[in-house]
């Protein structure tokens, strides 16, 4: 009798999140995502770049002659963008196993097809790394193919899940995210839900092919940039919605402090030229999230009922899909904040790369790019 009532109740509360949601997706309702101050209604704009047979661009690199994009998708390759009369090509995969791995979205096997998540090249080598989510660090050379795993533990834990990766060259180190000790990727929305703060920032040195762990117990570990004059580094920690700042040298080396605070979830971070940066939030952080992640008798609600990942996905997000990047001086002020309020064009967005005029704008779910033209 107890389980009955408890399975009409959870029935109910469902019914009305579903008229919560369908109310947000028109702008009005309680979990709607929220309006940012001043920021620029303007990537209804951008293009896109589809993806054939392919989705979810989570990251994007140029190589050092400046061609590319290079993006990592979801059935375990990286492709090049050659051109619009060429199109993508395969470039280098991470996974050797690839008998299966022949649907676009197949998130069941990611851990068999790899899933390539934050990409940077070695300007003087030409190297591609790639931080894949299930098989750890790994390198590729220039010409691409399989790409070769460099460590894939830390001071005895291995990695669940590698997120995202910068390189120092001066100083031949590459700085890593390992987002989580508990939940794999294709977990994500549950490791944001439950506040899982088992996530590692990793220093991994190419002569000593050492991994050291520089900081730990984060909420969500996930994009890295190094700052231009290399003084210190920064780490995404995504369910906070904050960015984190560790000193490299300077009379506050070794220590960390919060870089910024963000009205949403932030993905992967990019320095531009001039040393600002670029960050994408995957959704803004609406009343839905609130509740989620500060009141645990919500929480708790909210893990038992009984939904699909894509309506939890859908409530937590707001009910309207849209996209939002923000840029930050290089002393985390906000200097500028771009938007597709509606969806209209963009959506979920990743990462945003500046390169000559141009913003060029990943996703870790949709099939395309954006390019908006500065």
């Amino acid at each position: 009798m107890t389980m009955m009532i408890i399975t009409v109740f959870l029935t109910a509360i469902v019914a009305v999140l579903a008229i919560l949601v369908r109310t947000s997706q028109t702008g009005s309702g309680i979990f709607a995502p929220p309006e940012i101050s001043g920021s620029r209604d303007v990537f209804p704009s951008a293009k896109v770049v589809t993806l054939t047979g392919a989705s979810g661009p989570e990251s994007i690199a140029f190589d050092p002659a400046g061609e590319g994009p290079y993006v990592g998708v979801s059935d375990g390759r990286v492709l090049k963008w050659r051109s619009e009369s060429l199109g993508w090509s395969d470039f280098a995969y991470t996974s050797s196993n690839r008998q299966e791995c022949v649907r676009p979205f197949a998130p069941e096997l990611e851990h068999v097809c790899g899933r390539p998540l934050g990409l940077r090249f070695d300007k003087k080598t030409g190297d591609l790394y790639i931080a894949d989510a299930y098989f750890g660090l790994l390198v590729v050379g220039p010409a691409g193919g399989l790409a070769k795993p460099l460590v894939t533990e830390a001071e005895g834990q291995p990695f669940r899940f590698t997120n995202d990766l910068d390189i120092d060259e001066q100083e031949d180190v590459i700085y890593f995210t390992d987002t989580s000790a508990r939940f794999q990727r294709r977990q994500f929305l549950a490791a944001v839900l439950n506040v899982d703060k088992t996530g590692r920032f990793i220093k991994y040195d190419r002569s000593s092919k050492k991994a050291t762990v520089l900081l730990q117990g984060l909420a969500f570990a996930n994009g890295v940039a190094l700052s231009k004059d290399r003084s210190f580094v920064l780490v995404v920690e995504t369910t906070t919605c904050k960015i984190l700042r560790l000193w490299l040298s300077g009379p506050n080396a070794g220590t960390h402090e919060v870089f910024a605070e963000l009205p949403g979830f932030p993905d992967n971070i990019r320095r531009n030229s001039n040393g600002e940066f670029w960050v994408a939030l995957h959704s803004k952080k609406g009343l839905f999230a609130k509740l989620s992640l500060s009141q645990t008798w919500f929480r708790d609600l909210v893990l038992r009922l009984p939904i699909s990942p894509q309506r939890l996905h859908s409530l937590f997000t707001g009910g309207r899909p849209h996209a939002t990047a923000i840029k930050l001086s290089e002393s985390g002020k906000v200097l500028e904040v771009l938007e597709d309020n509606e969806g209209k064009r963009l959506r979920f967005i990743s990462e945003v790369e500046e390169k000559d005029g141009k913003l060029w704008i990943g996703s870790v779910l949709m099939p395309f790019l954006g390019v908006y033209d500065l």
